[in-house]
């Protein structure tokens, strides 16, 4: 990966106010989860399993992991699901506890022990703007991070961390940019750059939301982490409707990077893109193999199989009747 490094580009501005520790995080887990239906019909995709963990519960332990004790879900209809996981099953826990069941039990528990984790209703599926926007009053006048539970960064990154400090010494919001080829730009918003003295930190002055790939100012695509200033909320109170019908926020980080204050970090890690059903079951199949319980034997099974597919490359039309 090529991350821009300065030459004569002025150092940023560095904010010399006190900056107040980031303790909140806001995960928005409103949306209907259409691509994966007739799965998520009932079911809230954020709750798909990842393995043995649905994909929600992933994000939350990076946001707790990074050091983040306050946890804001915004939900919608039918999302009851996700309220239960992270509340306790004292049925489940009495039933477990009385077989002795250590493992399981501790198992069930930890989701509900992982940060003070709190809920709030989407009332009109109006973007991701509008979701963030209705955590203002939770959220305050303090800075606070966004994770988007589509994109899953493997538990050994540090990304999410490195924002947190990356804040500690800039003024104003970050986002995560990763670059990736120019005919996938049109999946993303995308970030024109600057750079800055900080290796793998970038001046934002510009995102476009789903451009094509010829008018992209960049193969920098934001990807779902962000810190944000809470001078984003006034922003997003008076910013219109944009693509799709939704209020945006590109939009309104494209509002605040035009005055300068929109920074990212370039992330050339593991992140796994469960919002698509081909990436999803990669990403089952990644992280079972990095499972010492799981990983040998089922690293052993997934070898002969791709050796028995003799070509055919996943159709099941060739296979022999039961």
């Amino acid at each position: 990966m090529i991350v821009p490094h300065a030459t004569d580009t002025p150092a940023p501005v560095r904010t010399v106010r006190a900056v107040r520790a980031v303790r909140k995080a806001v995960v928005p887990a409103a949306g209907l989860g259409t691509r994966f239906l007739p799965a998520t019909k009932a079911t809230p995709k954020e709750m798909l399993p990842v393995v043995d963990k649905p994909a929600i519960q992933y994000v939350v332990e990076e946001a707790a992991a990074a050091g983040l004790d306050d946890v804001l879900m915004v939900t919608g209809r039918h999302k009851r699901a996700i309220e239960d996981h992270f509340d306790h099953a004292f049925e489940l826990e009495q039933t477990l506890a009385a077989k002795g069941d250590a493992v399981r039990l501790d198992a069930v528990r930890d989701p509900a022990r992982l940060a003070n984790i709190h809920h709030i209703r989407q009332g009109e599926p109006l973007g991701l703007g509008h979701a963030v926007l209705c955590a203002r009053r939770h959220v305050g006048d303090q800075p606070f991070a966004v994770l988007l539970g589509d994109d899953l960064i493997d538990p050994r990154e540090s990304l999410l961390s490195t924002m947190l400090d990356v804040r500690d010494r800039y003024a104003g919001s970050l986002v995560a940019l990763m670059e990736v080829p120019r005919e996938q730009i049109h999946l993303y918003g995308c970030a024109a750059v600057e750079p800055t003295e900080d290796k793998g930190v970038v001046r934002v002055t510009g995102l476009v939301e789903k451009p094509s790939p010829e008018a992209a100012p960049s193969a920098y695509a934001v990807i779902g982490r962000y810190v944000l200033d809470p001078a984003v909320f006034d922003v997003l109170d008076r910013t219109p409707p944009g693509r799709g019908g939704e209020i945006q926020l590109t939009d309104a980080l494209q509002d605040l990077a035009a005055g300068g204050t929109v920074h990212g970090v370039v992330f050339d890690g593991l992140r796994y893109d469960t919002g698509d059903k081909a990436d999803y079951l990669r990403t089952v199949v990644r992280l079972a193999c990095d499972r010492d319980d799981l990983g040998p034997e089922f690293i052993g099974w997934l070898k002969e199989f791709v050796a028995g597919l003799d070509g055919r490359e996943g159709s099941g039309r060739d296979r022999p009747a039961a």
